[in-house]
């Protein structure tokens, strides 16, 4: 391979050695290398997030957890590992069951239960919330609006600008679960008008068009038509990539882009790709470097192909 050949790097832990050399342990059935690395992460919430949520999804299949919470009974993090990891198999099980079918109630309760055993032995941590707030959609009929309001409000009182914490009320909203578009859009548009400057949040907006994308590619039956198109390329599609990128990225300095924050990165230049908005997308493509999600590529078809493709039309170099 040329030296000069760009491929994208798609490690699934977003360039973070730390949580990398954790999950080996899982594999092994070993849980001290996530007590550690958990404990080290400490209140950074960004990191402590997403190593939650991926170490979750690598127990899930495992009884890594729960051999923890059985040698460590109080261990607030523990509890916090197992009740995210309770919430990655309850949608491992609606992912199977298939779209519409539901799943044994018996296991959302599970789920939420050991969410609200996790927040009350780590009082400070929104990580539980986020948890609850997943796991809520998976119910029929969602959660009474109280609730889902009661647990908002937990975790915006911990963490007022938690992405993912957004991001899950964004999906409950959403038209596939339990909302609708506008609701969706509303939601998403009201969390980037109050965010800070260089904050994440404005780009829930291009998250909720990848939702309202493939709400319509469900009913399209996984057939997309030309008129689909647009749905990227609009003078809004278009209004929206530039005004996330003024609000976070030209607002952020010059910071590196955390594991965290990656995939957030990748949806908002993706959106940058779609829409042909060059310079912004150029500028994005640079910043992300090698490091890329498969998601949201994966919607629009293979994530590889699409981002070497735009990297050699709009001749981005990067480092290594």
């Amino acid at each position: 391979m040329a030296r000069d050949r760009f491929a994208p790097d798609f490690d699934p832990d977003c360039g973070d050695e730390s949580l990398t050399s954790a999950r080996q342990d899982i594999v092994i059935g070993r849980w001290q290398g996530l007590r550690a690395l958990l404990r080290t992460t400490g209140s950074d919430w960004l990191a402590r997030g997403h190593r939650v949520r991926l170490l979750a999804q690598a127990c899930a299949g495992s009884s890594t957890a729960e051999s923890w919470l059985a040698a460590e009974p109080h261990s607030a993090d523990a509890l916090v590992l197992r009740a995210a990891t309770e919430t990655a198999r309850a949608f491992t099980l609606a992912i199977s069951a298939g779209r519409g079918a539901p799943i044994d109630r018996s296991r959302i309760d599970t789920a939420v239960l050991a969410s609200l055993a996790a927040a009350d032995a780590h009082p400070q941590d929104p990580t539980p919330w986020v948890s609850l707030i997943s796991v809520a959609r998976l119910y029929p009929a969602g959660v009474r609006r109280q609730e889902l309001a009661r647990w908002w409000d937990e975790l915006h009182r911990r963490d007022p600008y938690n992405v993912e914490g957004h991001l899950q009320v964004l999906h409950y909203y959403s038209a596939r679960w339990h909302g609708t578009h506008g609701l969706m859009y509303d939601f998403a548009r009201d969390a980037a008008g109050v965010a800070p400057p260089g904050c994440a949040l404005p780009v829930l907006v291009q998250y909720a068009r990848v939702e309202e994308f493939r709400y319509m590619m469900d009913g399209a039956q996984g057939q997309a038509s030309v008129g689909m198109s647009q749905h990227w390329k609009h003078d809004g599609a278009v209004s929206d990539v530039r005004r996330t990128w003024q609000r976070w990225i030209a607002q952020r300095g010059e910071v590196p882009v955390a594991p965290g924050e990656l995939r957030d990165l990748n949806f908002l230049t993706h959106a940058a790709c779609q829409a042909g908005v060059t310079d912004v997308a150029a500028d994005l493509l640079r910043l992300q470097g090698r490091r890329a999600t498969r998601t949201p590529w994966s919607y629009t078809g293979d994530p590889e192909k699409q981002i070497v493709k735009w990297h050699a039309d709009l001749k981005v170099r990067v480092r290594d």
